[in-house]
């Protein structure tokens, strides 16, 4: 299983978006466990080395090695894409 951590940013959006945290946690901690648990919500965005997985109408953006899971981004799907600030 690899480690997953949260950027201060992801975190609190975890904290702002409580009514769907939980299942948003539980979607990273399988995948987290087993790469292909959610192998169909994960693709690799164009021009970055990020991940992107869906869970319902958020996006959680990540980076990923052979043993961390580095959690960089969770927001709507409106919002998630924003130039600015993508790794």
């Amino acid at each position: 299983m690899k480690a997953v951590t949260y950027k201060r940013d992801a975190a609190k959006a975890l904290r702002k978006h409580a009514g769907v945290a939980a299942r948003i946690r539980a979607a990273i901690e399988a995948y987290a466990a087993d790469g292909m648990a959610h192998a169909n919500n994960v693709t690799r965005l164009v021009g970055s080395d990020a991940r992107r997985m869906r869970v319902g109408g958020f996006r959680i953006i990540f980076d990923e090695t052979d043993t961390e899971i580095f959690v960089t981004k969770i927001a709507p799907r409106g919002s998630a894409y924003a130039r600015g600030d993508m790794p």
